[in-house]
C-alpha cells in the first residue's frame, strides 16, 4: 500500500497515579508511564501511528472508578472522533474495576478505537487480548478487594481498641499527631458543654443552634496539610445535633452499632448524655431533622434566598389535622434559625404564580399560555419550566425577583413585594367543599379517581396521586372506601345524619373488606349508634 494511502491511527496516551506524592518533580511516574507510551507508538511509525500532543495525565486518583477529569477529557475525545487508539504503561492505570473496564472497552469499541497497553503486549484488535485484558483486570480487581478488606480488618480491631483512626478532629478535641490520639482543647470542651447544659434547659437542638450562632461562636476550625484553613463557620441544626449525639464526648467509640472504651478523655458525663438522648429520643421534629424532604415542587432546585445565599426547598405544614398549605423554606433559616432571614418562608403557589407570570414576559412557550397552564399536572409543568429556566433569586431585602433563563446569563428583574408572596390561608368556612363531614369529602375523591381511571386519563393511581401531592399508599386508603355497599355510601353523601361528621376514615376499614354487604350494614349501623 502507498504510504500516501496508509491511515493515520491518532493515539491518545493516558496516564494515572493513585497518590500525589512526587507530583511537584520535574520527572514524575506520569512522565514515565508517557516516555513508555510514546516510544512504544513510535515503533508503529510504518502502520500510520501517530501521538497526539494532548496530554490525559491523571495525578492522586484512584482507578477503582472513573470520576478523573482527565478520563472524562479521554471518553469526551473519543466520542468525538478525535481518538483512534488509546496507549496506557499498564491495565491498570486505565482502571482498577473489572466493571468499569468491560464498559470502558464497549464506549472504545463502538467508537472504533482501539486500546492498547505498552508492558502487557497486547491490543483489542484481537479475541486473545479481549480475553487476556479480562484475566489481567479480575487478578487486578481481587488484589484491591483484598486490600480494601485488610484496611476495613485493621480500622475495625483499632476502633475496638477504642482508638482514633484519623479524619477531622471534632469540637472539643485536638489530635496527638504522635500517639494518634485525642486531646481535650479545654477552650472548646467549655463550649461542648455549654451545648448540652443548654439542651437540657431549651430542649430544642434549634434553639440551642441559634444560641451559639447569636454569642458568636462558630464551628471548629483547623489547617489541612496544605495550610488550608476549615471551619470556623456558623453552626447548623445537623451540627449541633451530631455533637449532641457522639458517643465520642463521654470516651466511647462507635463501630457497626457497638460501643467500646475510648483512649480519649471524656468531656461530657454518662448521666447527662442519658439525659439528652432521652430528650432527643421523645423530640420527634427534633430526632428527624437529618430526614431530607421527599416533596417536590415547581421551583424544587431552581428557587434561592438571595440574601442567604441558600436554596429554598418545598415542604408543608398541617393546620388543625386537616388543611396542608404548601411553602419554599429558606434552608438557611431552617438550619440557623428565622430570625438570620428576612424571607423564612414563601407560599409556594404565590411564588410559583410570579415566577410563571415572570416567564411568560421573556419567552414565548405555548405550554405557559395563561388559560392552559393550570391544566398540565405537575410532573408535565416541571418538564416545560426545566429547559427554559435556570433560577430564580428572590431579595428577600430590596423585594426583587430575579430570573435567570438557560439559554444565556442575561439577568431579568422583577418587582415582587415580599407581603405578595407570604401565606394568606382562605379560612376554611369560605370554602363550601371543606364544610361538608371529612367522610363525605374522601369519598367524592374516591369517585373523582376512579372516573378519571375509567376514562384512562391517567396511566395509574401512582400517577393522580402525584396530581394531589399525595401519598400513594394514602390514595389507596381513600379508594378502599369504594368497597363500601351503595346503601352505605348514599348515606354518607346524601345523609343529614349529623353522626357521619364525628366518624373518623379508619373506622371503617373493617367494613369495607367485609365482602357481605348485609353484613357491612350491620357493621354500620353498630358504628352510628355508637357515636348517639
Amino acid at each position: 500500500m502507498d504510504a500516501q494511502e496508509k491511515k493515520i491511527i491518532n493515539c491518545a496516551i493516558y496516564t494515572r497515579k493513585s497518590t500525589s506524592d512526587g507530583l511537584e518533580q520535574d520527572f514524575t511516574s506520569l512522565d514515565a508511564q508517557r516516555e513508555s507510551a510514546e516510544s512504544y507508538i513510535a515503533s508503529q511509525k510504518n502502520e500510520g501511528w501517530v501521538t497526539l500532543p494532548e496530554r490525559y495525565d491523571d495525578g492522586g486518583f484512584t482507578g477503582a472508578n472513573t470520576d478523573r477529569p482527565a478520563l472524562q477529557r479521554l471518553i469526551t475525545d473519543i466520542k468525538t472522533s478525535k481518538i483512534n487508539c488509546v496507549v496506557v504503561y499498564k491495565v491498570d492505570r486505565l482502571s482498577r474495576s473489572l466493571l468499569n473496564f468491560a464498559e470502558l472497552l464497549s464506549l472504545f469499541e463502538k467508537h472504533n478505537t482501539t486500546f492498547v497497553s505498552v508492558t502487557q503486549h497486547f491490543n483489542t484488535q484481537n479475541s486473545m487480548g479481549r480475553l487476556t485484558l479480562n484475566i489481567l483486570l479480575s487478578f487486578a480487581q481481587f488484589e484491591r478487594e483484598i486490600i480494601s478488606e485488610r484496611t476495613r480488618d485493621k480500622m475495625a480491631a483499632a476502633k475496638k481498641k477504642g482508638k482514633w483512626i484519623g479524619g477531622r478532629p471534632p469540637l472539643g478535641y485536638n489530635i496527638d499527631k504522635e500517639k494518634h490520639k485525642l486531646l481535650i482543647n479545654h477552650k472548646e470542651a467549655k463550649l461542648v458543654r455549654g451545648m448540652f447544659d443548654l439542651y437540657l434547659e431549651k430542649r430544642s437542638v434549634l434553639a440551642v443552634t441559634i444560641n451559639m450562632n447569636n454569642k458568636g461562636y462558630t464551628t471548629k476550625q483547623y489547617m489541612s496539610e496544605k495550610g488550608l484553613r476549615f471551619g470556623g463557620i456558623k453552626f447548623k441544626v445537623t451540627g449541633v445535633y451530631n455533637i449532641l449525639t457522639s458517643v465520642l464526648y463521654i470516651g466511647k467509640v462507635e463501630y457497626h452499632g457497638e460501643f467500646y472504651q475510648g483512649e480519649q478523655e471524656p468531656i461530657i458525663s454518662e448521666d447527662i448524655f442519658q439525659k439528652v438522648q432521652k430528650i432527643l429520643a421523645e423530640n420527634k421534629p427534633d430526632c428527624k431533622i437529618t430526614k431530607r424532604n421527599k416533596h417536590v415542587g415547581l421551583l424544587s432546585g431552581m428557587l434561592r434566598c438571595k440574601a442567604c445565599d441558600a436554596p429554598m426547598y418545598f415542604t408543608y405544614n398541617v393546620k388543625a389535622n386537616k388543611y396542608k398549605y404548601h411553602y419554599y423554606a429558606c434552608m438557611n433559616a431552617s438550619k440557623r434559625g428565622y430570625k438570620s432571614c428576612p424571607v423564612r418562608l414563601l407560599n409556594a403557589q404565590k411564588i410559583e404564580d410570579k415566577v410563571i407570570e415572570s416567564l411568560r414576559t421573556i419567552v414565548h412557550e405555548p405550554k405557559l399560555n395563561e388559560d392552559t397552564w393550570d391544566r398540565w399536572p405537575l410532573q408535565e409543568k416541571i418538564a416545560v419550566i426545566k429547559p427554559i429556566l435556570k433560577e430564580a433569586i428572590y431579595d428577600g431585602n430590596n423585594q426583587i425577583l430575579d430570573i435567570f433563563l438557560n439559554k444565556n446569563d442575561k439577568e431579568h428583574s422583577f418587582k415582587v413585594a415580599l407581603t405578595e408572596l407570604k401565606n394568606i390561608p382562605t379560612p376554611p368556612h369560605k370554602e363550601s367543599i371543606k364544610k361538608e363531614p371529612q367522610l363525605r369529602q374522601n369519598l367524592i375523591l374516591a369517585h373523582q379517581v376512579e372516573g378519571i381511571l375509567t376514562e384512562r386519563k391517567a396511566k395509574g393511581l401512582k400517577e393522580v396521586a402525584s396530581w394531589l401531592n399525595l401519598n400513594h399508599q394514602r390514595l389507596n386508603q381513600i379508594m378502599n372506601l369504594l368497597l363500601l355497599s351503595p346503601t352505605i355510601q348514599e348515606e354518607i353523601l346524601c345523609s343529614e345524619n349529623a353522626n357521619i361528621s364525628l366518624i373518623p376514615e379508619y373506622k371503617l376499614r373493617d367494613i369495607a373488606f367485609e365482602l357481605g354487604w348485609d353484613k357491612q350494614l350491620e357493621m354500620w349501623q353498630e358504628l352510628l349508634r355508637n357515636r348517639d
